[in-house]
């Protein structure tokens, strides 16, 4: 497509980003070895932390200081990855509230052997609320 909107939910064209990437990623890494289950893809947990991790910098951008993740929720896992893969997390905040900060977080990889080509295999929500000097909620302040 020209607007540069993926062809599908899951694949954008040789080349072209997702809308969400212009921005550019929250976090950006490469799949490694030791990062993989005893199937030899990448391990579940590795990407949900590395989305945690994501969402968190986004969330703590908002908030003007320290964040803690709450909640995960709509965690979606649409394909594997693979050792090797160039994973980058994407963050947007979708809802601020007195003390908390809702941030949708997808992940998308190139593949070494793909020319390029971004695949998202990831989505999820995540929830953080700011935390004060005392440890406590605190509120997160007006944009």
């Amino acid at each position: 497509m020209s607007d540069g909107t993926p062809t599908d939910q899951h694949q954008a064209q040789p080349g072209m980003a997702h809308p969400d990437m212009e921005g550019g990623p929250a976090l950006r890494t490469i799949a490694m070895p030791a990062d993989t289950n005893p199937n030899g893809d990448i391990f579940g947990g590795w990407l949900l932390s590395q989305m945690d991790l994501a969402g968190g910098v986004a969330a703590l951008r908002r908030a003007g200081g320290r964040v803690a993740t709450v909640g995960i929720e709509a965690m979606t896992f649409h394909k594997p990855v693979y050792v090797g893969d160039e994973v980058s997390c994407f963050a947007h905040v979708t809802k601020v509230g007195r003390t908390s900060i809702r941030v949708r977080v997808e992940t998308w990889v190139r593949r070494q052997r793909s020319a390029g080509e971004a695949i998202k295999v990831t989505e999820g929500v995540f929830t953080y609320v700011a935390i004060g000097e005392d440890r406590r909620p605190r509120e997160v302040p007006p944009e």
